[in-house]
Parts: C-alpha cells; sequence; structure tokens
C-alpha cells in the first residue's frame, strides 16, 4: 500500500552456543593458509585459527578447541559439506548414527569432527548445499 512503512524481515533468535563454522583460504605471498573460523550465532564470540593445512584431524582438533575455549555450553554447530567437517557425500550429519554405535559398545569408523561432536553432545547440522547465505556470519568475517 502507498504510504506504508515495510515491514523487516524478523530472524529467529538463538541461544548462545550454536555455532557457525567455516573456511577461508589466505594467500601470502609465501604460502597459502587456512582460516578456520567459529562464530557464535547470539553472543558473536569468534574462535580463529591459521593452518598450512586442512585435514580431518585438524577439523576435529578445532571444534575440540572451541568446545575448550567457549566459557558457556555449546549446543550446536552449523557447517557446510567441506570433507574436514563432514565425510564425503553425506546429506545429514553422521554424529547421531556414530552416537548410537558408542551407546552400544560396536566398532564404527568415526569422522573426526563429527566424533568430536559426540564425545562433548554437540549437535552437528549441515547448511542446505548452494546456500552460502545459510553460513552468512562467517562468510562475512572471512
Amino acid at each position: 500500500m502507498i504510504g506504508e512503512k515495510p515491514t523487516k524481515k524478523k530472524f529467529r533468535a538463538y541461544p548462545s552456543g550454536n555455532f557457525h563454522m567455516d573456511i577461508a583460504v589466505v594467500r601470502t605471498e609465501e604460502e597459502r593458509l587456512y582460516l578456520k573460523v567459529a562464530i557464535d550465532r547470539a553472543s558473536k564470540f569468534v574462535l580463529v585459527k591459521m593452518h598450512e593445512k586442512v585435514t580431518t584431524a585438524i577439523g576435529g582438533d578445532f571444534l575440540r578447541a572451541l568446545v575448550k575455549a567457549v566459557p558457556y555450553e555449546n549446543h550446536t554447530v552449523l557447517t557446510d559439506y567441506s570433507i574436514h567437517f563432514t565425510p564425503p557425500c553425506n546429506t545429514a550429519s553422521a554424529a547421531p548414527l556414530t552416537k548410537n554405535a558408542t551407546h552400544r559398545g560396536e566398532l564404527f569408523r568415526a569422522h573426526a569432527s563429527e566424533y568430536v561432536c559426540v564425545r562433548t553432545d554437540v549437535d552437528h547440522s549441515l547448511t542446505r548445499p548452494r546456500h552460502p547465505w545459510t553460513n552468512g556470519q562467517v562468510e562475512r568475517i572471512n
């Protein structure tokens, strides 16, 4: 209608402990480095680490460092489908399956990041494919 003020789209409120995680490539004159970033949606607490390479083990170590560094409870981690966060071709986090296998005492293979989620009781969610704006807070830091 003419003369009406446009309404702002409101975003859902999140409690502290809901982290977005992503990675960016930083190029210097000498080398290429990888910047791993985690940011809390509510408090804007940020953890940043630089690495010379990216492996699944480093992904797990970064998540352990996040859990240790945050002064409150982490309950959810949102990542994209990168292989350092989840196994290739996953359409959802395998952390619930890993948690069930752990409780049953079964032998299993697990991705490092998802295993850390199971051990620290953190839910792992994946962004929708080809939707980089879902993880926009981390993208802005990168």
